[in-house]
This record gives structure tokens, sequence and C-alpha cells, in this order.
């Protein structure tokens, strides 16, 4: 638990400027200003909350794919596996 607790409070797994210009590439086609945002959740998820698609981050890596996003569309935030399962 204290691993868990101090990966919690290290710095976000992926580049601030990087989790500025991803989108998801669901939502990122809807209409308004700034369609497909992604937020950054338990420090190792990106969730668009305009499509509920929630994509992992695996060793730093934004795994943006459809399917994978899909995959965890009805997956409430607080219920998200921690760390993000490593197959998908």
């Amino acid at each position: 638990m204290a691993d868990e607790a101090s990966q919690a409070s290290e710095s976000p797994p992926i580049d601030a400027e990087l989790l500025e210009i991803l989108r998801c590439p669901v939502a990122v086609h809807y209409e308004g200003d700034d369609p497909g945002r992604l937020e950054l959740v338990h420090n190792c998820w990106l969730v668009s909350h305009e499509s509920g698609y929630k994509y992992p981050i695996r060793d730093g890596i934004p795994i943006m794919l459809v399917e994978v996003g899909e995959k965890y569309k009805d997956v409430a935030v607080e219920d998200l596996p921690v760390p993000p399962p490593a197959d998908d």
C-alpha cells in the first residue's frame, strides 16, 4: 500500500505538454470549443468526459487505441484498475 500511495504523489506519468495536445480519437470529431480533451485520473488513465472512453497509460505511454478506450467506457472512473491491466 505504501508503494501505491507514493506512486500517486509522484509527478504525472506523461509530459504536461503531451497531455495538452492529446485528444480522444473518438471525441475529437464532436462539436465544441476543444473537443476530445483528456483528463488525467489516478495518475495512470486518460479520460474523455465527452465520449466516456478511458485510455490507460502504461510505462509512460498512453494507449490511445479506440478499441482499448471503448473497453473501459462503461467503467466508472472510481472503479478503473490502478495500475491499468498489462494486456488489452
